[in-house]
């Protein structure tokens, strides 16, 4: 069916997400997602006679709560047991239901009567903390063509967005309205000392630029496989947000979560922390002690900083990797587990094996799907929105309104930021805390380092008259240095304005906006 079709949906299916993953990011509740949910899920895919349902606790019913096309007063609840019908047997088994016409389903009872019998049907459980509390049903609006699979895909990703902004509902305090429109100053909640963090999805990864869209589509492909995730950037870039978006879109997002920094302790302590160890195995082991392999069994390991293990531990690594089992320190029994694993580092692993810091083997085994992040720098298009995201972020942990003026932003927008998104956050946050009023003004964005961009880690100035170096690399240079004002830098490059803009066309320049 094609392969073209198949890529087209997929596009069209990422394009919705994206815009479901804001709509939700505004909502607060299961029961008080808004209908616009609904509505972009038909215009945008296709997928209509959308429906919510949520979990009465006093009951244990299903109870519907949102219906497309239907408007909330003339909406008469209909409940479903345990077990009855199509929705009851999600209520009771928990997992996704997908039929190519509802006609291949007899136990499917149409109460509401707005289903078409020979379109495919798709209902997906809304979870909270791996607990059912909802169901999203659609209706693809054709008759089945090869591609359920895909849309089933997609209606259990937007299920687990769902679940997931209602976990964020439990954090925030009485009364938060259910969905507002993002303003640059908004009440925030009181931060809420202790508890478990919501996991993050697509919606924390914030940025639009053409090399963030590239690297949402690989966290789409990638996250419906198994496959070995090496995630590649600088220190501060959210190596850590793109593993959780990985696995809490994945197959394996009801499964456990488990994440170590293999920076953070000596070896001796890795192997134990990885593996486990039986009672005795070393001093200090007064019991058994299973080991993030075994915690991850069934979902996702997520190693970062991998680059910094020893060659000697790199070789015990490889083993569980290969084979998928492993023997706790002092143990001699191997124990099978089922784990997919995750890793980040900022090293240049290509130079470590060159130098035979690193294996080559584990190399090979770990990077099946490399994922690279930009740096802050080459995606400065995304500051603004980052910068918003993060003061919202702040306010809610300082427990009030904080606004971010337009100069401010244009002013954020103008640096580099070698430390990345890590060194815009405490920029950002030390600007919070000098602001009375909690309005941040171009005055209170105060950037540490002297001479800015030389100290910021760009790249030294080209010499725009070397003839040795390429021409997209010189317009390049030249825009930089122009404050990619095409004007300035046509005068840089003895050229006139429409000669650069055929060039930023012809050469696939990316033009940043300030």
């Amino acid at each position: 069916m094609a392969l073209d079709a198949e890529g087209v949906l997929n596009r069209s299916l990422l394009e919705t997400l994206y815009r479901v993953s804001a709509i939700l990011a505004r909502a607060h509740d299961v029961r008080g997602t808004p209908p616009e949910i609904l509505r972009e899920l038909e215009d945008s895919a296709g997928l209509t006679r959308g429906m919510i349902s949520v979990l009465d606790a006093d009951s244990g019913e299903l109870v519907t709560s949102v219906v497309q096309g239907i408007a909330d007063e003339d909406l008469e609840p209909v409940r479903y047991q345990s077990g009855e019908g199509v929705l009851g047997l999600i209520l009771e088994e928990g997992r996704t239901v997908a039929l190519p016409s509802i006609l291949s389903q007899p136990r499917f009872l149409n109460r509401l009567g707005i289903y078409e019998r020979r379109l495919p049907f798709i209902a997906a459980p809304i979870l909270v903390e791996g607990v059912l509390q909802g169901v999203l049903a659609v209706q693809p609006n054709r008759l089945d063509d090869g591609l359920l699979a895909v849309r089933t895909r997609f209606v259990e990703m937007v299920a687990n967005l769902i679940g997931q902004s209602a976990f964020r509902s439990r954090e925030a305090p009485a009364g938060t309205p259910a969905a507002t429109a993002p303003q640059p100053q908004a009440e925030a909640p009181a931060p809420r000392a202790g508890g478990p963090r919501p996991p993050p999805g697509l919606d924390n990864i914030v940025g639009q630029s053409a090399l963030m869209c590239r690297i949402f589509e690989q966290i789409r492909m990638v996250s419906k496989w198994n496959t070995t995730v090496l995630i590649r950037g600088e220190t501060g870039t959210g190596k850590e947000l793109i593993a959780n978006a990985i696995h809490f879109n994945s197959p394996r997002a009801r499964g456990p979560y488990v994440r170590l920094n293999c920076a953070s302790l000596p070896e001796n302590l890795l192997e134990s922390e990885l593996f486990g160890h039986e009672k005795g195995a070393f001093t200090g082991a007064v019991s058994q002690r299973r080991g993030r392999f075994e915690m991850a069994d069934g979902g996702t390991l997520f190693l970062d900083e991998i680059g910094e293990i020893s060659p000697a531990f790199q070789a015990k690594l490889l083993r569980v990797l290969q084979e998928g089992e492993l023997e706790r320190v002092g143990g001699g029994r191997p124990l099978k587990v089922d784990v997919r694993v995750i890793a980040a580092t900022h090293r240049d692993l290509e130079d470590a094996v060159d130098h035979g810091r690193f294996r080559e083997d584990l190399y090979f085994r770990l990077n099946v799907m490399p994922i690279r992040l930009p740096a802050l720098r080459e995606r400065l298009e995304d500051v603004p929105a980052i910068a918003r995201h993060l003061i919202a972020r702040i306010a809610r942990s300082q427990g009030r309104a904080l606004e971010l003026s337009d100069a401010a932003v244009a002013r954020l927008a103008q640096y580099t930021w070698p430390g990345n998104v890590r060194e815009l956050e405490n920029c950002l946050e030390r600007a919070a805390v000098m602001s009375e009023s909690g309005r941040i003004d171009l005055e209170l964005i105060r950037i540490d380092r002297p001479r800015e961009q030389a100290a910021a880690g760009a790249a030294p100035q080209i010499d725009l008259d070397d003839t040795s170096i390429d021409e997209r690399t010189r317009v390049v240079a030249a825009l930089e240095q122009a404050g990619w004002v095409q004007a300035k830098a046509a005068r840089l490059l003895n050229m006139t304005p429409r000669q650069v803009a055929y060039r930023i066309l012809t050469l696939g320049i990316e033009v940043k906006q300030f």
